[in-house]
């Protein structure tokens, strides 16, 4: 089946929610407090850092791109999850799938691209913290951004388009999912997978392997930078502020990695849903309480706001 007049009615339906009345209410209710808390601690976050000048250095310009694209990658698949909760039919058109895959892939690999120029911030501010601000520039900074989003855009869209040319058979296809994620479409492909497989774990290494070595790379620098650091107050301060960077990395990549590099063979859809929860939901739910408790700047600029707001409020 192509891209023709066909495929307009193709439909997908979502295997992975609760059929009962009770716990379609409660995945509602949590996949709409999820999506709550998402939106309002990333938006907090990257107001504090657009308002308050003491936050405008390389490292929060960073954090408050991270922020950016974790409201978009958030918002290309929570929100058809409390819909689909209360609806009786879990559908999704072959149209619609195709958009959330590419912004899935999309926005996940810019978020992967970050954490290393993240690194690469924290390597340069650690072992050459005189010539910081004359490397890490405004300029190279939203250069570095730009190209984290352009190559993320270069890779899903073809691996999007190469899956979606793949024949889907029938009117009506069930995932065994709860989003259009590559692994459970690939599996309802009526033809030969193999190319489209290869292509994932091309990308699969690009966005998580090498990213991931670089990162490594850039944190034995770092620590080797630390054991030279005589002062324990600079030495505490270097590691708090990369220490909420590192759990973000540990468990984005360890996730992806499961689900994306892994041989076929050795997986299963129920394992592969599970880890997804956790990519999907936890990490982005986690980086903003992550990120605020461990940097006591933007955790101070965030408390001045609330403190300003409430005595404008009284006045």
């Amino acid at each position: 089946m192509s891209w023709g007049n066909r495929s307009v009615w193709l439909e997908f339906v979502f295997l992975a929610y609760p059929s009962k009345p009770e716990p379609r209410a409660l995945a509602f209710l949590g996949a709409s407090l999820v999506y709550t808390w998402v939106i309002t601690g990333n938006v907090l976050i990257m107001v504090a850092i657009q308002t308050k000048a003491c936050l405008h250095t390389p490292m929060h310009y960073f954090l408050g791109s991270l922020s950016g694209v974790e409201i978009g990658y958030t918002a290309a698949v929570v929100p058809h999850l409390p819909a689909n909760a209360l609806r009786a039919e879990k559908t999704i058109t072959l149209l619609g799938c195709a958009t959330q895959m590419g912004f899935f892939i999309g926005l996940g690999s810019t978020d992967c691209f970050l954490l290393a120029v993240m690194a690469y911030d924290r390597y340069v501010a650690i072992r050459h913290p005189l010539r910081y601000t004359l490397i890490v520039t405004r300029k190279l900074c939203v250069r570095m951004v730009g190209c984290a989003a352009g190559l993320a855009l270069l890779l899903s869209l073809p691996l999007t388009t190469l899956i979606f040319t793949l024949p889907f058979c029938g009117h009506r296809r069930e995932i065994n999912h709860f989003l259009c994620d590559v692994p459970p479409v690939l599996r309802l492909a009526c033809a030969d997978t193999r190319v489209p497989q290869a292509a994932l774990y091309a990308v699969g290494s690009l966005v998580l392997t090498v990213p991931f070595l670089l990162i490594s790379a850039s944190y034995v620098l770092i620590g080797s930078a630390l054991l030279r650091i005589r002062s324990a107050a600079g030495r505490r301060r270097a590691v708090s502020t990369c220490s909420s960077h590192l759990a973000v990395v540990l468990l984005q990549y360890g996730c992806c990695s499961l689900v994306y590099l892994r041989p076929r063979s050795s997986t299963s859809e129920d394992e592969d849903r599970q880890i997804a929860l956790i990519y999907t939901f936890v990490t982005p739910l986690l980086n903003p309480l992550i990120y605020t408790l461990r940097n006591k700047d933007v955790k101070g600029a965030l408390k001045n706001a609330f403190i300003s707001k409430a005595a404008s409020d009284t006045t």
